[in-house]
């Protein structure tokens, strides 16, 4: 057995010992409390931060009202002050995490490997989080180290001299090991409040390993959601916790922008929602994420009873307040008498001094290199794509991978919409100047550090890959690099809705081969382009932001590359 593996066997029996130790001690309590009323308890809860310390700019920045106008929002200072003021306002209170708060994270946080935002998490005091995908970018070890503590294994302590890693658990019911199917992280834990035990089952989505590099996780197996949360559901219920919340990282898309933050715009055949309808009556609140939307909801269970279903807004714009009133006597939540609410994190409080100085510090530490100016834009380049799937930023970071890999006889690029992750403005952000872009803004963009590979792929292979764009319930648009071009047709069916695939002008032969540059996550297979991994004569190239920003460097100046790469038929 792994030293790895030992590890996080014996997490999870530590984990459980503390339950069953905790939960006799609560229902000892519970017994001399009997027939004395309902305990109060707030739940807060936070998902995708994404390393959000400071306050996110643009949109992202923003959350917009009922009536259309927009308010300022996030940043981690703000943060902590606004879930003080909300645990001043209850006697109990549990703060949690759906996922994805490491991961994706702007430079000031992901340069030390987002240690810096687990100390801000441990100094507001979250008790417990679900892993999201993003908690796996780095691979399973490196999310054992972010738990458990211990210098990065190549770059060593940058943030501290030391790091002590997590002091809440990170939770994955779904998670397990491929060859043993031993639980490869906690699967749930148990806070106990006024005497009562109050369970937490966190998970991320079952599709983790179309979302991250599969290397670093190969070892692991990603469960159904609901087959989790059912097991533990009753795991819990039988040593004695009878009020149980499901921290998961999957959530809706919203089917309209209207009605602010606690509105119920999502349709039911969202993935989020099936889990939220479909998971045991005995779990009595789901807090999801994911999505990046936000939305408060009332499901029914399986049995007809209500339960809150909920998601704030990423990057720490909203904390999603849930109020629940737990029966002394049976130690369950009195359903009926739950309450929900997104909270805006507003800017108009006091920053938590404690929590800025982790900030200032991790901005001083990073500040020669994010503020460094790396090229220049003559206006903004956004992700936004068109109807079609075309992004302005999607094909200038594809023309800057193949410029980056000609040399390794590319000839196309393509590059996923899921590792563009933030608009190119030209509006200064700092003291650098307008269209200037420095490094920070750059690694903002482009925050994975994949490495860029050239592989020889056949016409054909190209289209199968394309294919691969649609699939049920899920559509990502590749963007392409200058000279490359397609149809798709929206009325064709899965499979056959490719057309008029051209290079430079020639119809590509589905028997000739062709140069193509991807990054590691796609030639892994992620996001489920299982056809890339057929690729031969596999050639490394360099760090996908290194070729970014050298072609910012390159072409001073750099307008929105025109869309048009991309034809939706109808």
């Amino acid at each position: 057995m792994s030293s790895f593996r030992r590890l996080s066997v014996l997490a999870i029996t530590a984990a459980a010992a503390t339950v069953i130790s905790s939960t006799g001690a609560a229902q000892a309590d519970a017994q001399s409390l009997r027939g004395r009323g309902t305990v109060d308890v707030r739940l807060i809860g936070i998902n995708d931060l994404h390393g959000n310390l400071e306050p996110p700019t643009g949109s992202s920045g923003r959350v917009i009202l009922p009536d259309g106008t927009t308010v300022d929002a996030g940043g981690a200072a703000f943060n902590a002050t606004h879930i003080k003021n909300l645990q001043k306002e209850v006697k109990n209170s549990v703060i949690v995490g759906q996922g994805d708060l490491i991961g994706g994270s702007p430079l000031v946080s992901a340069l030390f490997h987002d240690e810096p935002t687990i100390e801000v998490l441990n100094k507001v005091g979250m008790d417990a989080t679900a892993a999201g995908n993003h908690e796996f970018d780095e691979g399973y070890k490196e999310l054992l180290r972010m738990q458990r503590g211990g210098c990065h294994p190549v770059d060593g302590c940058q943030f501290r001299d030391t790091y002590e890693g997590a002091k809440f658990p990170i939770l994955g019911a779904n998670v397990t090991h491929a060859k043993s199917g031993l639980p490869a992280l906690p699967p749930f834990w148990v806070e106990i409040r006024d005497g009562i035990p109050i369970g937490f089952i966190g998970m991320p989505l079952k599709d983790v390993p179309i979302l991250v590099d599969p290397n670093g996780i190969k070892e692991l197996k990603f469960g159904d959601e609901v087959k989790a949360a059912n097991k533990y559901a009753n795991l819990l219920d039988a040593i004695g916790v009878k009020s149980i919340v499901l921290l998961v990282h999957q959530g809706d898309q919203v089917t309209s922008t209207g009605g602010g933050p606690n509105a119920c715009n999502v349709a039911p055949e969202n993935p989020g929602s099936y889990i939220a309808t479909n998971v045991s009556p005995k779990i009595d609140a789901v807090f999801s994420g994911h999505s990046h939307q936000h939305y408060n909801c009332v499901v029914k269970d399986p049995a007809g009873n209500p339960r809150p279903f909920i998601e704030g807004l990423a990057f720490g714009r909203e904390l999603s307040v849930v109020d629940l009133k737990i029966d002394r006597r049976t130690r369950d939540v009195v359903r009926g008498e739950t309450k929900a609410d997104n909270k805006i994190v507003t800017r108009t409080v006091a920053p938590d001094p404690v929590i800025q100085s982790v900030i200032d510090l991790a901005k001083t530490k990073s500040g020669p290199i994010a503020n460094r100016p790396i090229g220049s834009i003559g206006a903004d380049i956004v992700r936004a794509a068109a109807a079609s799937g075309d992004s302005p930023l999607g094909n200038l970071i594809a023309d800057s991978q193949l410029e980056a890999t000609k040399a390794n006889g590319a000839v196309v690029a393509l590059m996923n919409p899921g590792g563009v992750r933030a608009d190119l403005t030209y509006a200064p952000k700092g003291t650098e100047g307008p269209g200037v872009v420095t490094y920070d803004e750059a690694f903002s963009v482009q925050p994975f550090s994949n490495i860029l590979q050239t592989v020889t792929l056949t016409g054909a292979q190209i289209k199968n890959a394309l294919e691969q764009q649609f699939v049920v319930g899920k559509t990502t648009i590749l963007q392409p690099s200058s000279g490359f071009t397609y149809s798709w047709s929206l009325s064709a069916p899965i499979g056959s809705k490719i057309s008029g695939i051209t290079l430079n002008g020639t119809p590509v032969d589905p028997n000739a081969n062709y140069r193509v540059t991807i990054n590691s996550f796609l030639q892994g297979g992620g996001d489920g382009f299982a056809e890339f991994t057929k690729g031969t004569e596999i050639t490394g190239g360099g760090i996908d932001l290194d070729g970014f920003a050298a072609y910012l460097a390159t072409h001073p100046g750099q307008l929105p590359p025109a869309t048009g790469r991309i034809t939706q038929l109808p």
